[in-house]
C-alpha cells in the first residue's frame, strides 16, 4: 500500500514538473520569438545582452509559474480556470521583467539586463496566446488519441442547448471512462443539422435502431433541465424502443457546487417517469405555523413519518417528539438527524394502543402540534387479522385524538388514505371509521383534527415499485394481480409536505384531498421497469397475473360516492364535502367497535365495520358472506314491507 502511494504521488508530481518544464520552455521560445518579431531576421541586436537575458527570463518565468500555480491543473481537463491561472503567471512574469528593466536603468543593475519595452510586450501578448493555445491543444489531442485509438463507448446527448455543452464536458473529460460522443439529438429545427463544438445535431426523428446499430450507439443522456413528467416519458418511451441504455442528468440544484459530475448522470429511472413538481420547503406559512411549537410525529419511523419529521427539522420548532414501535428504524432516523446537525428531538419507542405510555408522553412533553402517521396499510395481511387492524388503525388513533383533545394539542392531523374511499376491506374500512371519529370529535373538541387522503407513495415500504427493481435482480418473473388494475403515485417527499400544508391551513373537521394526478396502469408500470433495467419483455423477464388479492380493488378512488370537493389556495390540496352524520351515534357505534375487538372474533368485528361504513363492501375476501347475508337480511325486509303495504 504504501509502494503504490509512493508510484502514485511520484507520478502525479513527474507530470507538474513536466508541465512546469514546458510552460518554461514556451516561455524562452517566445522571448527568442519577440526579438525575432521587434528586430526582423536580422537580429540587429546586442547579443551578449540576449544571451545574459535568456537564464534571467527562465528564473523569472519560473518564480511566476511556481507562485500562481498554473502548472498543477490536469491538462486534459483544462477549463477556463486554467487559462486564468496562466493569464495570472504572465502577467506577474511582465511584472518581474518590468521590474528588471527599469532596475537596469537605474544601474542597480548590469545594463546588458535592461530588456527593451516593446520587447516585454511582445513577450506578454506571445504568452499569452500560445501558452493557452498549447494546453488546448495538448488537451484535444488527449481527447480524440482516447475518443478514437481506445476503447471508446459511443453515446449521444439529448438536448443541444447549455445543458448539453454542459453534459459534453463532463462525460469527455472523465478520466475512468473513454467516451466518445457521435451527436446531439434536438426538436429544434434551428439546430439540426448543423455542428457545436465539432459535434452534428440530429433530429430526434432521424433516431432509430439502424442509426443505432450503424453508429454502435450504447447510451442516450437526456440532458435538457427542468424536462416535465410527460415529456420525459415520452423521450423515454421512444429511446427506451431502441437497443441503448437512457440515462439522464439530474436537476441543476442537485449538481455538486454548481458543476455537472459524471457520477450524477444515472440511468433512467421509474420515479424519474412518475415523479412530480420539485418540493419547495421554504413556506412562510408552515415556518409561523412551526415556530416556537412541541411537534409530536406518530409513526415517525415510517416512509411518511420520517418525511415529515425531515420537512420539519428545516424549521424553527420548539421541540420534536418522535414516536414509534419499531426500534431500529427509529435508531436510524435519530442517527440521520444527529448526522445533520438536528438535536432538539426525542425519539420514543412506544406502541400507540399502549394507553398508559401514551398519556404519559402527552403529559411530559404537552405538544401543539400532532402528525398522526402510525398504521397498519398492508392489505392483504390485514384482511386476515381484522384485530390488529382494528386496534393499531381504529383504537390507536381514538387514544390519540383523545389525549390531543384532553391535554389541548392546537392540531391533529391525521395520515388516512385512498383505500378509505368504498373501502373493499378491511385496512381501508378501518381507516375510513377513524376518519369518521376525528370528525366526530372536532364537534365537541377545542383541538382542530384536520384529515388528508392521497394515494400511494413511490418508494415506500410494501410498494410494488421496490418489489419490482427485486423481482427485476432475480431474474423475474414480476408479478402483477391483474392486467387492468391502476393505481395513483405521489412521491414521500411531496405527500409529506402536503400533509403538513394541510395541516397549516386546516381549520377543523376537513378532509384533504390531494391531487395524485393520473392514474398508473400496473401492467404498463412493470414492462416500462423491465425495459429501464436494459432487458426486454417477455424475452428476458416476463409478468405473471396473479389475480387479485383478498380485499384488493382494480381502481382506487379518492372520494367517496356522497363527496365533492372544493379547491384550496394550493393548487394540489382540494377539500372533501359531505354529509354530516349523527356525531353521538356514530361515536356509539365505534365505541361498540372497540369493546367487540376484545373478543377477537373477526366475522363480528368485520360485521360491526359494515355497520359504521355502509359502503364498505368486501372484495375477493371470505368477509363477501357477510354482505350476503346483509343482502338477504335486507331483501325480506323489503319483501315484508312489500305484504305489509299491500
Amino acid at each position: 500500500m504504501i509502494k503504490d502511494y509512493i508510484i502514485n504521488n511520484s507520478h502525479k508530481h513527474a507530470s507538474k514538473w513536466l508541465v512546469l518544464s514546458i510552460d518554461i520552455a514556451i516561455t524562452v521560445f517566445n522571448f527568442f520569438l519577440a526579438y525575432v518579431v521587434r528586430f526582423g531576421i536580422t537580429m540587429d541586436i546586442d547579443t551578449p545582452g540576449l544571451l545574459y537575458q535568456v537564464p534571467v527570463i527562465i528564473v523569472l518565468s519560473a518564480i511566476s509559474f511556481l507562485l500562481i500555480g498554473s502548472y498543477k491543473g490536469v491538462v486534459r481537463h483544462t477549463g477556463m480556470k486554467d487559462a486564468y491561472n496562466l493569464f495570472l503567471a504572465v502577467t506577474v512574469l511582465i511584472a518581474l521583467s518590468g521590474a528588471l528593466m527599469v532596475s537596469s536603468r537605474l544601474s542597480l543593475i548590469p545594463d546588458l539586463l535592461n530588456i527593451p519595452v516593446s520587447i516585454i510586450s511582445i513577450h506578454y501578448l506571445l504568452n499569452i496566446i500560445t501558452l493557452t493555445t498549447s494546453r488546448l491543444i495538448f488537451k484535444y489531442c488527449y481527447l480524440y488519441i482516447k475518443s478514437k485509438l481506445g476503447d471508446a463507448s459511443k453515446i449521444m446527448i439529448y438536448g443541444a442547448g447549455d445543458s448539453g455543452l454542459i453534459t459534453l464536458a463532463a462525460v469527455t473529460s472523465d478520466s475512468q471512462k473513454s467516451v466518445s460522443v457521435v451527436g446531439f439529438i434536438d426538436d429544434n429545427s434551428q439546430k439540426i443539422g448543423k455542428t457545436i463544438n465539432g459535434i452534428k445535431v440530429y433530429s430526434s426523428r432521424s433516431i432509430n435502431q439502424e442509426f443505432v446499430e450503424k453508429h454502435n450507439i450504447s447510451e442516450i443522456i437526456v440532458s435538457i433541465p427542468l424536462i416535465s413528467k410527460e415529456r420525459l416519458t415520452e423521450i423515454s418511451d421512444d429511446l427506451l424502443g431502441l437497443s441503448v441504455k437512457v440515462k439522464i442528468i439530474p436537476a441543476i440544484n442537485d449538481w455538486i457546487d454548481g458543476t455537472l459530475q459524471v457520477s450524477q448522470i444515472k440511468q433512467i429511472q421509474i420515479e424519474d417517469l412518475l415523479d412530480r413538481a420539485p418540493i419547495a420547503l421554504e413556506n412562510q406559512n408552515i415556518h409561523k405555523e412551526f415556530k416556537d411549537k412541541v411537534i409530536l410525529v406518530t409513526g415517525a419511523a415510517g416512509s411518511i413519518g420520517s418525511e415529515i419529521v425531515r420537512q420539519a427539522a428545516y424549521y424553527k420548532y420548539k421541540h420534536l417528539i418522535l414516536v414509534d414501535q419499531a426500534e431500529s428504524p427509529l435508531y436510524d432516523l435519530q442517527q440521520e438527524l444527529l448526522s445533520k446537525g438536528v438535536n432538539n428531538f426525542t425519539p420514543i419507542v412506544a406502541d400507540i394502543r399502549d394507553n398508559e405510555r401514551i398519556e404519559t408522553i402527552f403529559e411530559k412533553f404537552r405538544p401543539n402540534l400532532v402528525f398522526h402517521a402510525a398504521a397498519y396499510k398492508h392489505v392483504p395481511l390485514m384482511e386476515n387479522n381484522p384485530y390488529e387492524a382494528v386496534k393499531i388503525n381504529v383504537l390507536g388513533t381514538r387514544r390519540l385524538a383523545d389525549f390531543s383533545s384532553k391535554f389541548g394539542v392546537d392540531k391533529f392531523v391525521f395520515v388516512s388514505t385512498d383505500k378509505a374511499v368504498n373501502p373493499t376491506n378491511v385496512m381501508g374500512a378501518t381507516k375510513r371509521v377513524a376518519e369518521m371519529y376525528i370528525k366526530c370529535l372536532h364537534n365537541t373538541s377545542k383541538t382542530k383534527f384536520i384529515t388528508t387522503r392521497f394515494g400511494n407513495v413511490l418508494g415506500s415500504n410494501g410498494s410494488v415499485i421496490p418489489l419490482f427493481k427485486k423481482q427485476i435482480e432475480k431474474g423475474g418473473p414480476l408479478t402483477v394481480t391483474h392486467r387492468d388494475v391502476t393505481r395513483f403515485f405521489m412521491t414521500i417527499p411531496e405527500a409529506s409536505q402536503l400533509v403538513i400544508e394541510a395541516g397549516t391551513m386546516g381549520n377543523g373537521g376537513e378532509i384533504f384531498i390531494f391531487d395524485m394526478g393520473e392514474s398508473v396502469k400496473i401492467f404498463d408500470l412493470a414492462k416500462k421497469m423491465i425495459r429501464l433495467s436494459g432487458l426486454n419483455y417477455p424475452n428476458d423477464i416476463d409478468i405473471q397475473i396473479t389475480g387479485l388479492r383478498p380485499g384488493e380493488k382494480l381502481y382506487e378512488e379518492l372520494l367517496a360516492d356522497t363527496e365533492n370537493t372544493l379547491p384550496t389556495y394550493h393548487k394540489k390540496i382540494m377539500i372533501s364535502k359531505f354529509d354530516d352524520t349523527d356525531s353521538s351515534l356514530i361515536k356509539n357505534k365505534i365505541d361498540d367497535l372497540c369493546s367487540m375487538n376484545l373478543s377477537n372474533q373477526d366475522d363480528k368485528v368485520v360485521g360491526q365495520l359494515k355497520v359504521i361504513v355502509p359502503e364498505y363492501i368486501s372484495k375477493n375476501s371470505t368477509f363477501e358472506s357477510i354482505d350476503k347475508k346483509n343482502k338477504e337480511i335486507e331483501t325480506n325486509i323489503h319483501k315484508k314491507e312489500h305484504k305489509i303495504y299491500i
